[in-house]
């Protein structure tokens, strides 16, 4: 699979910065997009490397409150004006001086993915510093100061798009996106996460299918901690490809978090950057298959800034650029002494972490007493009749 890609960037995303300490630090995308470069994944022929747009706060309003673009803009100015009633000033979401500007150029560089798809300048577009998927209308959460996602597709909605598919991988529950198109036939979100019941937010259950107008249009598949790459790759072949074709978009958008892998610090899932890597080909493939390939993709969480998050995601870079980088392929000696020299600790020596894991289909079989196989059950029969789908592949609904 082929096709013109934009990937955004521009030093000033590294702005969007929490301090010293803080899971969500900037030099992990900076480290990411080193690694691509370090790889040669930007310098083929239908790769351009475009900057962010720039955005007035009238976009922000498109999806967030206006107090609240309000309250962040006082707190960016004076961070002890922080209001921690809107999720300011807390640990997750300390305020610091220029966030409202940091904020909202990690939204105009979505904005510039989303528009490059939309106005067919490229086919795939992706801004590895995006996919703040957890703000919300009236308050920051989770890292997430604005929601550059929501944003992207209520764009999308508003210059014409009749139908919007999006795809969250991280680990996390998209809750922010879910929340702003909750109601909103026009916009499929689907979420593969670890259960809320053992992770932050707390929510992406499978009831959880969308309002009265929107019935079935929010999916969500919440998976039990320690599950790895083949149990995720069996959940997300057994829900995702069916309700995105069922659901027939113009356009996908996906968030690439990578916080699944095995070593993330925060969450509980197990899987390795070669699982991960097969994720990428599946979406892309999906891509192609249902919208023409049209494909917007973010990052997202993803907290072992070294070992995995700049592995997993030049992965993402070469599949959505078409040049797809074998596993056994070593880090460029140039990357590695980068980091050893500036942050002195030792790096990955290859693009794999040895695993090939195999995709059990769901239609060969499933065990109900079966964690995982449970998990996919209990969502297949919360949401695949409202898509005209049969939740179990033995018997109609």
């Amino acid at each position: 699979m082929t096709g013109s890609a934009s990937v955004v960037w521009d030093d000033a995303l590294a702005a969007y910065d929490f301090g010293a300490g803080h899971p969500l630090a900037p030099i992990r995308v900076q480290l990411a997009m080193h690694l691509a470069r370090d790889l040669g994944l930007l310098d083929g022929p239908d790769v351009t490397v475009i900057a962010p747009d720039v955005v007035d706060d009238d976009l922000l309003l498109s999806v967030h409150d206006a107090d609240y673009v309000d309250a962040v803009r006082r707190a960016s100015v004076d961070p002890h004006e922080a209001d921690v009633h809107r999720g300011l000033g807390t640990d997750d979401v300390p305020t610091f001086p220029g966030m409202h500007e940091a904020s909202r150029a990690v939204v105009g560089a979505t904005l510039a993915a989303v528009r490059a798809v939309h106005e067919g300048r490229s086919l795939h577009a992706l801004n590895l510093a995006g996919g703040l998927h957890h703000a919300m209308p009236g308050s920051a959460s989770g890292f997430c100061v604005y929601n550059d996602l929501a944003v992207g597709i209520q764009w999308l909605l508003d210059h014409g798009v009749e139908r919007v598919a999006y795809v969250d991988v991280d680990v996390h529950h998209g809750d922010g996106v879910q929340a702003a198109f909750w109601d909103d036939p026009r916009v499929l979100t689907v979420s593969v996460h670890e259960s809320g019941r053992a992770l932050f937010p707390g929510t992406g259950f499978p009831m959880e299918i969308g309002g009265p107008a929107a019935v079935g249009t929010a999916v969500n598949v919440a998976l039990p901690p320690g599950t790895g790459d083949e149990g995720w790759l069996r959940a997300f072949h057994g829900v995702v490809p069916q309700v995105v074709e069922s659901f027939a978009p113009d356009i996908l958008v996906t968030q690439q978090g990578c916080d699944t892998h095995l070593d993330d610090p925060l969450a509980h899932l197990t899987l390795s950057v070669d699982g991960q890597r097969m994720t990428y080909a599946a979406l892309h493939e999906l891509a192609h298959r249902v919208t023409g390939g049209r494909w917007v993709a973010t990052g997202g969480g993803g907290y072992s800034w070294i070992d995995v998050v700049p592995r997993a995601w030049s992965h993402l870079v070469g599949e959505l650029c078409g040049t797809p980088v074998p596993p056994e392929t070593p880090l460029p000696e140039s990357w590695r002494s980068f980091v050893t020299d500036r942050l002195r600790v030792p790096t990955p020596a290859l693009m794999t972490d040895g695993s090939v894991p195999r995709v059990r289909s769901w239609e060969s079989g499933y065990d109900p007493a079966d964690p995982i196989d449970a998990a996919v059950l209990r969502t297949r029969e919360a949401v695949f009749p409202w898509h005209g789908l049969a939740a179990d592949p033995y018997h109609g609904f």
